[in-house]
């Protein structure tokens, strides 16, 4: 496979620490302790930074840098940087254009550079600041202080030279040193530090006309200001609008009081601090209304004059208003609970298992009861698919355990697990199962009358198998035991014969598996040899070769019995070269028996190969035989493992064979991988693997691994191999996406894009854009440097060229696929006709108020740039008052204070060569009107009084849209409002007391408000007493008399045979009528199927158990002596059944003054003398009528 090697990134210039700190350096500060009250940040450090920002006092006005390294070599891929001053307060784009941010990345020491530039340092940018890296998982912080200083004048700038020497002729370093110039300006120096810090305070270092522009804003558009302007400080500001805007009363009883709001993390605790003016006064805290009673969940202190209360181990049910009282005053404050995220403190880690084993995927958090999502291939497992697919869920504690109590095959994948403060991932790999041979069979060289042991170990425990004897299975008997022992298998031959030699196989049960060996049966042959015979030795061995050759398996044990014969019996010496073997115990040991000598090695090493010799005499001679001696063993470890290239989710790994190879040719090779920081280990082959280069696949982008190597050959694996050095699988991003030109010039064209699809744990680190002229393939790069940004405007290109354009984006892993332009651009100036954009509040009159700004922004298009010329009615701008400021794409108006001579019509051009297009601004300047004029009571009779007026004779500018009247006796001249908004130049005052002499005076108003003077009456209306008569009013008799009349009328009914059914109505009249009820026009009489009921005008039919034949139409007849009423309605009554829709009652002969309206509830109505009988009977009527 081809290897995909990385281009390595080297440093960019100019972006290493300096060594030298520039002339104008603020000299470093002593970093200080974070102050108490500061919440503890969430992770705990992990030691990332080489270097940490340094806490620096600088002078206002100037440019500060604060640079800190961090080391990237322990880090699983790019670290995501923020700024914060104090403890939530996030720098970033919203921070103002003084505030920029940089980071570069030396890939040769893999150490990250971290910049924060603050231009222009104003007093406001003081105080404590907080650094945060964050890695996936793992976060750091670290905080440092800025430290702002007022300028220097000259005077203090010349401290130095107020120092003088005592004595003449000296040199400057002679002498003792004079204070007296320093002692003679102390107070002025003093006073000047003082006049000035206060101003400070009060200023925060904002302008005095940016103070003025906020005073007349608008809440909502303060952070817009903020922005515009570069006022970080946003607390500092809203407290100096407010102290500008209202008065605070100060307290008499607190003398320092709690502050608006507090911000904890949860499980920490937080104090609440006031000063109170009186120690003695006793003091109360409230939480949400509730006084808080002293506990060990809430401290109370007294310190001197300070109220303490302390809130231990914030929890969300603390997050509440809280007050502190003394007396009748209070303060409140809010407390704010900051749920902490739930971080991931042991990720999971990959598992390799087979087919029925139980799995358990642990994953824990930082914090007990919080909620994690798992995910299998991004697809998320709940708990109600949970039965489908086998698996469970338990928490412990932090612990959450995904369990398979069996798992499948299909159950493989990749498993993610996420919470709200970070995710990990790992794969599980399911596998059929594979036997694995631990200890084959060895051959076996028995004597006679000896005990034969055949044992293999294999992997699982649970199998089972046969023993087979030249093909024929082996059943036990009395000498033959097969047992089955753990892992172990045995087979146990006592007393051999020479009819149990053969070919002995271990078939494991349900797997394509044997083990063979053979069993050599050792005959001794007894002859009649002479009393003088020399001594023979009688060797047999396994290998039956002509070199005596005998193999053993290390850690096995060696006995080497050999038959030796002579009169007398000879003498046996072992030999392994010079060194003779004599010693009887021992892991070497020789056993010595009358007709054979045995040479026993307990353990067989490694050392033990090698040729050894007996040697037999007697007095009629000797023999010599030699045995070579193979020591077999599982071979050393393979050497030099090592990573050669890595992707995005593989790595090639490379190998050398081991040294030795244990006596048995090398078979192949067993690979395993696992993450930094685990423990556990995966297999990456089952089938040994015979190349010395193999590619691993299925890893994480980001994450660090480690892979080592077994040997193989037929005596076993070896021990693992050296780790590989930690590697991380990382690939370049993908080539960006929609490469598109904005602009082109004669000599520039700007280009933009949009960001790589694929980015991955490498991240990115900017773009590079290379251009091309046509019909040549040499590309040159645009920017030596990668941009962050996804736009670029390359510069200094040939006019009139056909150039072609592309970009690449760059990370660690090195250079993307290029995005390039499908045809070649042009390098020409592109004509734009010119168009002013006018907003839409522009094109109608533009209303502002004196002593307002004028700031209007008129945007405008084409190309090249237009000229752009302001004028008011035809005349050139005053340049005093209105400033004027044009760009490429808009132009601005701005007048600080607006006046009324700034009314009028101002005319826009914007022209480009022949090409131009105008439009008129029309703006009035308007203010308070004057106050009305020759204010006179015309007119008094009675307690009224008519007052006249004329229109003021300066309107401010605007239409004058009403005016404000007022009136007040003279004796007490208290003013009282008569009118509001009365749009006449006249009004009447009624409702005047007798007896009383009035002034009236009237405020003119517009769309500024009421005028800030008002024009007062002349002359006074006095309301005269004058006789009155009273004329008591003529009494008639009401005639209460009325004919009857249905109030309510009855309604048609179905009702089911055999449930009782009520008619209801109810009639009005007086006196009261006679009621008859009919049935078919037949008057029903005394009938005990029926029951009629009259109580307060309802009028109620019962009808006991309806059948069939009860059906029909009823109808009641109200009759008095004025006049007669009648209401009808039709009664179906059906069987038990249930009814069809089609058998619906109607009634096509109702009036349509008696149909019933379903939607609407019936109108009652009632003359005076029956309202309470009809209110009763309304309520009655209703409620039965919603009953039957």
């Amino acid at each position: 496979m081809p290897e995909a090697k990385p281009a390595a990134k080297k440093a960019p210039k100019g972006k290493e620490a300096p060594k030298d700190a520039p002339k104008d350096a603020p000299a470093e500060a002593p970093k200080e302790a974070p102050p108490e009250d500061q919440s503890p940040t969430v992770e705990e450090p992990c030691g990332m930074f080489l270097k940490k920002p340094d806490s620096v006092s600088v002078e206002a006005g100037k440019d500060i840098v604060i640079v800190a390294k961090v080391n990237g070599k322990e880090l699983p891929g790019k670290p995501a940087i923020k700024w914060f001053k104090g403890k939530w307060q996030e720098l970033g784009s919203k921070s103002g254009t003084r505030f920029s941010f940089k980071e570069s990345h030396d890939s040769a020491s893999n150490v990250y550079t971290l910049e924060l530039h603050i231009g222009k340092v104003v007093l406001g940018d003081r105080g404590d600041y907080r650094l945060e890296v964050k890695v996936k998982d793992t976060c750091d912080s670290c905080g440092f202080n800025i430290d702002v200083e007022a300028p220097r004048q000259d005077a203090s700038g010349q401290t130095l030279e107020n120092f003088k020497r005592s004595g003449e002729g000296k040199s400057d370093d002679a002498g003792e040193l004079d204070f007296s110039g320093l002692l003679k300006k102390r107070e002025v120096v003093e006073e000047e530090e003082k006049r000035k810090k206060k101003k400070d305070d009060d200023d925060l270092g904002i302008p005095p006309e940016i103070w003025e522009l906020l005073k007349g804003a608008k809440k909502s558009e303060y952070e817009k200001i903020a922005f515009q302007y570069g006022i970080t400080d946003l607390r500092g500001m809203l407290k100096r609008l407010k102290k500008a805007k209202v008065e605070v009363k100060k307290s008499a009883a607190f003398t320092k009081k709690l502050d608006p709001a507090y911000q904890v993390d949860r499980g920490n605790k937080i104090k609440l601090v006031v000063e109170i003016s009186d120690p003695d006064l006793p003091l109360k805290w409230f939480k949400n209304g509730q006084e808080i009673k002293p506990s060990s969940k809430y401290v109370f202190e007294n310190v001197g004059k300070k109220r303490i209360l302390t809130i231990n181990k914030c929890t969300l049910a603390d997050d509440a208003a809280y007050e502190a009282v003394v007396k009748d005053e209070k303060c409140f404050t809010e407390l704010f609970v900051k749920e902490p995220p739930v971080l991931i403190v042991t990720p999971l880690e990959d598992q390799q298992v087979f087919v029925g084993d139980r799995v358990e995927m642990s994953v824990e958090v930082s914090e007990e009861g919080a909620q994690v999502m798992w995910m299998k291939d991004g697809v998320e497992l709940t708990r109600e698919d949970s039965y489908k697919a086998r698996y469970r869920f338990k928490k412990d504690g932090k612990r959450h355990i995904l369990i398979y109590s069996d798992v499948d095959k299909e159950d493989g994948g990749r498993y993610q697990v996420m919470t709200n403060g970070g995710q990990c991932e790992a794969d599980l790999i399911v596998e059929e199962k594979q036997l694995e041979v631990l200890q084959d069979i060895a051959d076996l060289t028995v004597k006679a009358s000896e005990q034969a042991v055949f044992k293999c170990e294999v992997s699982d425990e649970k199998v089972t198998g046969k023993w087979y004897k030249n093909g024929v299975e082996v059943r036990p008997s009395k000498r033959i035991t097969i047992s089955h022992i753990g892992r172990f298998h045995k087979l146990v031959i006592d007393d051999v014969r020479p009819e149990d030699e053969g070919d002995y196989t271990f078939v494991p049960d349900g797997y394509a598996l044997s083990l063979s060996a053979k069993l050599n049966f050792l005959e001794i042959k007894v002859e009649y040899v002479p009393k003088q015979e020399p001594p023979k030795i009688h060797l047999d061995c396994s290998g039956k070769t002509s070199e005596n050759a005998i193999v053993v398996v290390a850690g096995n044990k060696l006995r080497l019995d050999v038959s030796i014969t002579g009169e007398p019996p000879p003498v046996a010496t072992w030999m392994k070269g010079d060194e003779v073997f004599s010693i009887t115990e021992g892991r070497v040991h020789i056993e010595q028996r009358p007709e054979s000598s045995s040479f026993v090695i307990e353990s067989a090493e490694r050392a033990d190969e090698g040729r050894y010799t007996i040697k037999v005499t007697n007095p009629v001679g000797e023999d010599v035989a030699s045995i070579f001696l193979r020591v077999v063993d599982v071979p050393d470890p393979p050497e030099a493992v090592r990573v050669t290239s890595v992707g995005e989710d593989w790595a090639i790994l490379v190998w050398e064979p081991p040294k030795y190879d244990g006596g048995q040719p090398v078979t192949g090779y067993l690979l395993e991988r696992k993450k930094k920081g685990s423990q556990r280990w995966m297999k990456l082959n089952f089938e040994v693997f015979t190349e010395l280069t193999y590619e691993s696949t299925k890893m994480i982008e980001g994450i660090l691994y480690e892979m080592r190597v077994f040997a193989v050959n037929a005596i076993g694996v070896s021990q693992p191999s050296m780790n590989t050095k930690p590697f991380m699988p990382i690939a370049p991003t993908s080539a960006p996406l929609h490469l598109t030109v904005e602009d082109v010039t004669d000599t520039t064209t700007t280009l933009k894009w949009r960001p790589p699809d694929r980015i991955g744990a490498g991240g990115i680190d900017g773009y590079l854009v290379e251009y091309c002229v046509e019909g040549s393939e040499e590309w040159i790069p645009a920017n030596k440097e990668p941009v962050e940004r996804c736009g670029f405007t390359v510069k200094d290109l040939p006019t009139g060229a056909r150039i072609l354009f592309r970009v690449v984006g760059v990370n660690i892993a090195g250079r993307s696929e290029p995005a390039t332009l499908a045809q070649p651009v042009t390098i020409r100036e592109i004509v734009q006709q010119p168009k002013i954009r006018l907003p839409r509040h522009l094109r109608q009159t533009y209303i502002r108020k004196v002593g307002e700004q004028l700031n209007l922004l008129i945007p405008f298009q084409g190309k090249p740039r237009p000229q752009v010329v302001w004028t008011k009615g035809g005349a050139p701008l005053d340049s005093s008052r209105v400033h004027v400021r044009t760009s490429d794409q808009d132009t601005v108006l701005f007048v600080r204070q607006a006046a009324r001579s700034d009314s009028g019509e101002y005319e826009l051009s914007v022209q480009i060569e022949n090409m131009k297009d105008t439009a008129t601004i029309r703006i009035r300047v308007v203010e308070k009107a004057g106050p009305p004029e020759n204010v006179m009571v015309k007119e008094v009779w009675g307690t009224n009084a008519l007052v006249e007026w004329q229109p003021p004779k300066d309107n401010g500018n605007s239409e004058v849209t009403g005016y404000f009247v007022q009136k007040a006796d003279k004796k007490t001249m208290e003013w009282f409002n008569v009118y509001e908004h009365n749009r006449q130049t006249s009004c009447t005052v009624s409702d005047l007391i007798v007896g009383n002499e009035y002034y009236f005076r009237i405020y003119s108003e517009n769309i500024c408000g009421l005028s800030d003077s008002p024009g007062v009456s002349k002359n006074t209306a006095h309301i005269l007493k004058t006789g009155l008569t009273y004329k008591p009013p003529e009494y008639k008799e009401h005639d209460f008399r009325t004919a009857p009349k249905f109030l309510t009328p009855l309604i048609d009914r179905v009702v089911v045979a055999g449930y009782a059914a009520a008619l209801n109505c109810a009639v009005r009249g007086h006196p009261k009528p006679k009621v008859v009820w009919m049935k078919n026009k037949m008057e029903i009489h005394e009938d005990p199927k029926f029951l009629m009921t009259n109580h307060q005008g309802v009028l109620t039919l019962n009808i006991r158990r309806p059948s069939p034949f009860d059906a029909g139409t009823y109808s009641c007849r109200a009759v008095n002596e004025l006049g007669e009423a009648l209401a009808e309605c039709r009664l179906d009554v059906k069987g038990p059944q249930a009814p069809s829709p089609s058998s619906a009652p109607t009634r096509n002969h109702t009036p349509p003054s008696r149909a019933p309206n379903p939607a609407r509830p019936p109108t009652l109505t009632w003359s005076p003398c029956h309202l309470e009988a009809a209110a009763s009977s309304t309520s009655s009527s209703s409620s039965r009528t919603e009953c039957s």
